[in-house]
C-alpha cells in the first residue's frame, strides 16, 4: 500500500545550477515506526539514490546527488504496518549530471584519496521541524570516492554501496545503502533524538569490495 503524505518532507532547490551536486534533505519526523526510507528520482537513468534505515537515528537525512534532467525527487518511508508514505519535490535543471565524469576522474586524484572518511558531531541540529525534536544532535560524515555511474564511456560503475554508523559498543545506530546517483565524495547528514556521546565508527564498502573504516570523535 502506498499513500502520498505531507509528513514526508523533501526539500531541494527549485533549479539545480550544478546537476552533479544537487542538495536534498528528507525528513519524516511526524511518522511513527519508520523502518526504511528510500529516495528516488523519476527521470534519472538510475532512479534509486539511497535506502536509509534509521535504527537509533531520526528519519532524517541530507546529501547531494546527480540529476540527469528536470525531475520529481521523491522519498518513500515504510512504516512498521507495511505502508509506504511518499513525499516529493520538483527540481529543475539543465541536466547531464549522470553522464559526465567527476572532477577527481578528470584530474586523476581519486586513487590517492579513495575510501578516506571523516565526520563531526554537532550538539544541535537544524531540523526542518526543529520544534518537534528539541535537543536533537547532528552527525555529518564525508567519504572520498568518485561515485562513477557507469554511464560514462570507458568508466565502469564504481560507487560506495554500504555505510553503517556504530557506537563504542559496536551497536549499529543507522544503516545506509547508496547507489550510483549519489554525488562524488559524498557528504551525509544524520540526526539523532538526543546528544550522542562517545566515539563513533563509520564502516562500509564500495561495489568493488574496498572497505571504509573511520573513527569519529
Amino acid at each position: 500500500p502506498v499513500v502520498f503524505d505531507d509528513r514526508v518532507k523533501v526539500r531541494g532547490p527549485g533549479f539545480a545550477e550544478d546537476p552533479m551536486n544537487v542538495p536534498i534533505s528528507v525528513a519524516a519526523l511526524g511518522l511513527p515506526d519508520i523502518e526504511t526510507l528510500v529516495v528516488f528520482v523519476d527521470r534519472n537513468p538510475i532512479r534509486k539514490v539511497l535506502e536509509f534505515q534509521p535504527l537509533a537515528a531520526l528519519a532524517s537525512v541530507g546529501f547531494r546527488f546527480k540529476l540527469e534532467q528536470a525531475s520529481p525527487v521523491r522519498a518513500a518511508a515504510k512504516t512498521r504496518d507495511g505502508v509506504w508514505h511518499v513525499g516529493g519535490t520538483l527540481v529543475d535543471s539543465a541536466g547531464g549530471g549522470c553522464t559526465v565524469a567527476g572532477a577527481s576522474r578528470n584530474d586523476g586524484s581519486w586513487a590517492a584519496t579513495l575510501g578516506r572518511a571523516s565526520g563531526k558531531l554537532f550538539a544541535s541540529s537544524p531540523l526542518p521541524d526543529a520544534n518537534a525534536m528539541p535537543g536533537a544532535s547532528r552527525l555529518r560524515v564525508m567519504v572520498m570516492h568518485p561515485m562513477d555511474t557507469g554511464l560514462v564511456g570507458g568508466i565502469p560503475a564504481f560507487y560506495v554501496n554500504r555505510l553503517s554508523v556504530r557506537d563504542a559498543q559496536e551497536r549499529e545506530l543507522l544503516r545506509l545503502a547508496t547507489f550510483e546517483p549519489v554525488s562524488e565524495n559524498p557528504v551525509f547528514s544524520f540526526d539523532f533524538p538526543g546528544r550522542v556521546s562517545g566515539a563513533l565508527r563509520l564502516v562500509g564498502s564500495d561495489n568493488n569490495g574496498n572497505r571504509i573504516d573511520s573513527r569519529i570523535e
